[in-house]
């Protein structure tokens, strides 16, 4: 099982240090991620070079 709220969040501050640094164009990223469904969310995250593994849930 995958934190996707910490994930999500983590991608949100990963475009917008993108946006400020690089160009106002990763703010687009940021609607996406907000929007994206799980799936999608991993799909992003994957696709920019995150690893999933550090999102899994930890039980006991």
């Amino acid at each position: 099982m995958i934190d996707i709220e910490r994930l999500r969040n983590d991608l949100i501050d990963y475009f917008m240090g993108l946006a400020y640094v690089l160009s106002p164009v990763a703010f687009m990223n940021v609607a996406e991620v907000e929007k994206a469904d799980d799936d999608k969310i991993m799909e992003i995250a994957i696709n920019n070079g995150f690893n999933i593994e550090n999102y899994l849930v930890k039980t006991r």
